[in-house]
């Protein structure tokens, strides 16, 4: 419009090579004069006038996964929501990419270790991993694993007190307890219990996630002994935010447990500071807390999982043992649904790969008709062509070195 009034006026001024058929009845002094309307070149347009078409999304396949949409981004790479072709199970599946991870101290030895124990872990209570691909065209590693609608701590800031009903906060920690004798039992410590570790599905069945940091003990280590830690600051015991040389992983664990079900079910941390090292200083000192209304059997569970010396502190069975732990407490308060994704208002969780299925079988066919699901049945669907990232052979010439999708290798991670 701009350009349209500018060469107007410079038609009106007499200016060679500059017409606008707009300009034939304007005078110039009417032109100049502000007050008049100037219909003949600007038309307005009502906002209930203006139809918004989003642009179809293009289906796109990862072996025998569809993909969706994004469900969220860590540091490590994305996680989108899939469905496989096969089954037809709703698959979530992070992308990490080689070159991130390599800028990324421990990157892919981090993500190769967390291949290597979630491939031997089968329980409710612990994220599965159901598939790995790599693309080495793309640089890009897809590991597909369990659907989860959400995470804990997704769950406490969508409340306005960011913590959790008790009876909501108790059946998410048994659950987290259980997942964690697990992995114990297996030798594994995980090093990084957090809300933001633990996933919840849509049946309410909670998973621990991101074993990216855990460490796999020596079968034939006496105990428990560790060396190093990569948790969350907030998180760490003390021995840990003292600079201790070693210390024993599953009270690490336990204690890890304990900052959790105390931030569920009061929306606070029992240590803070204004950076990592006022917060380890307050850590390292051992003193909290526990606000009022905390009941009796909790409080008491709170200072066994956050006792300051390791060796007095609970363990997983005197966790299990415990009055709070085995109480069944009473549905008092209303239950906190898992929040829809970021821009989206879905409280069902419905699945997001459903337009890049209309897009696989109805293509640009029919996407000027209106959807008709009566419709829609009487209509043969074939999958039309798409772009599959697949392992393809060239006949009668040498195979290239990049091979689309292809089952992982460990070799692949090597650093190179």
């Amino acid at each position: 419009m701009m350009a349209d009034g500018n060469a107007g006026a410079m038609a009106m001024m007499g200016v060679e090579g500059y017409y606008h058929p707009a300009c034939e009845d304007i005078h110039q002094i009417d032109f100049l004069n502000d007050d008049e309307p100037l219909d003949n070149i600007f038309t307005r347009v009502d906002s209930a006038q203006i139809i918004y078409t989003p642009r179809r999304k293009p289906a796109k396949m990862v072996g025998k996964y569809l993909m969706g949409d994004m469900l969220g981004e860590g540091s490590y790479g994305k996680v989108k929501e899939a469905i496989d072709s096969e089954t037809l199970c709703r698959r979530a599946v992070k992308i990490l990419k080689k070159k991130k991870l390599r800028k990324i101290p421990n990157g892919e030895q981090n993500v190769k270790s967390e291949i290597s124990m979630l491939k031997r872990l089968h329980h409710r209570n612990v994220i599965e991993l159901l598939d790995v691909l790599y693309n080495e065209e793309k640089q890009k590693m897809y590991m597909v694993m369990e659907f989860c609608v959400a995470g804990l701590q997704e769950m406490l800031e969508s409340t306005p007190d960011k913590k959790l009903p008790i009876w909501q906060a108790h059946k998410y920690f048994t659950q987290l307890i259980v997942g964690l004798e697990y992995l114990h039992s297996q030798g594994i410590i995980h090093k990084d219990i957090k809300p933001g570790n633990l996933l919840v599905t849509l049946d309410q069945v909670l998973k621990i996630s991101d074993l990216g940091v855990a460490e796999t003990l020596d079968s034939f280590a006496k105990d428990d002994e560790i060396v190093t830690s990569q948790g969350s600051p907030a998180f760490q015991p003390p021995e840990i935010a003292n600079g201790l040389d070693s210390f024993y992983g599953f009270k690490v664990d336990v204690w890890a447990s304990g900052v959790t079900l105390y931030n569920i079910t009061t929306g606070k941390y029992p240590f803070e500071g204004d950076n990592i090292f006022r917060l380890y200083e307050n850590i390292g000192k051992g003193k909290y807390s526990i606000p009022e209304g905390v009941s009796k059997h909790l409080d008491d569970l709170l200072t066994g999982m956050l006792q300051y010396e390791p060796s007095k502190r609970f363990t997983i069975q005197q966790i299990k043992l415990h009055d709070w732990f085995r109480k069944k407490h009473p549905r008092t308060l209303e239950f906190i649904k898992p929040p829809s994704l970021p821009d989206m208002d879905d409280p069902l969780h419905s699945m997001t790969v459903m337009p890049y299925i209309d897009d696989l079988y109805r293509g640009d066919e029919y996407e000027d008709e209106e959807y008709d699901d009566n419709y829609v049945e009487d209509i043969p669907l074939e999958p039309r062509e798409v772009q599959v990232e697949e392992k393809r052979h060239t006949p009668k010439k040498k195979p290239k070195s990049k091979i689309s999708v292809k089952k992982f290798s460990f070799n692949s991670c090597k650093p190179s």
